[in-house]
């Protein structure tokens, strides 16, 4: 079954093989190659290989992962999502817009969503978040939301360190 997350303005729902072109104008925006990463990913069949190796595979192992952002209309806008990390010991929240769609508040809103679904669906407590070295936007945003600065990390096949969060997630109805 599809996860189908609504907010305000947003849909959230999984990441089908439909959403290669998709993909292939998200990761090949710049700011998604200089914050996260250049995922090597030219064409629809490389999207169409990360969608199953990344966001569908961690669907069936964990039961989330990177979730389609949508706005009402079917519009897609970004990203957002948990991942669960090998060298982490809490899922982390990940995300990523189209430059289009920054500064709407959007990427907070989608979040937001993510992170009440993890303490209510996952029962998580605790969520990590990651952040490039130099993304003060992102730092920003997960200030508003409420995580604290752990510490510097180096995270595998990155060249600089990373900005380590954490977040507690209260009980549901607290």
């Amino acid at each position: 079954m599809s996860l189908f997350l609504q907010s305000t303005r947003l849909i959230l729902r999984e990441f089908t093989l439909a959403d290669a072109a998709f993909i292939v104008e998200l990761l090949n925006e710049p700011a998604f190659i200089e914050f996260i990463g250049d995922k090597g990913v030219r064409d629809l069949a490389g999207a169409e290989h990360y969608l199953h190796n990344g966001p569908l595979a961690s669907y069936a192992k964990h039961g989330f992962g990177l979730w389609a952002v949508t706005l009402k209309d079917g519009t897609p806008v970004g990203m957002a999502g948990l991942l669960q990390r090998d060298f982490l010991p809490h899922p982390d929240l990940g995300y990523a817009l189209l430059a289009r769609f920054h500064g709407q508040g959007y990427a907070h809103e989608a979040a937001t969503a993510v992170l009440r679904y993890a303490r209510e669906k996952f029962g998580l407590t605790t969520v990590h978040a990651l952040t490039a070295f130099k993304n003060p936007a992102s730092v920003h945003l997960l200030g508003k939301l409420g995580f604290d600065f752990v510490d510097f990390i180096q995270q595998p096949g990155y060249a600089e360190p990373s900005r380590l969060f954490i977040l507690s997630l209260s009980a549901p109805g607290s």
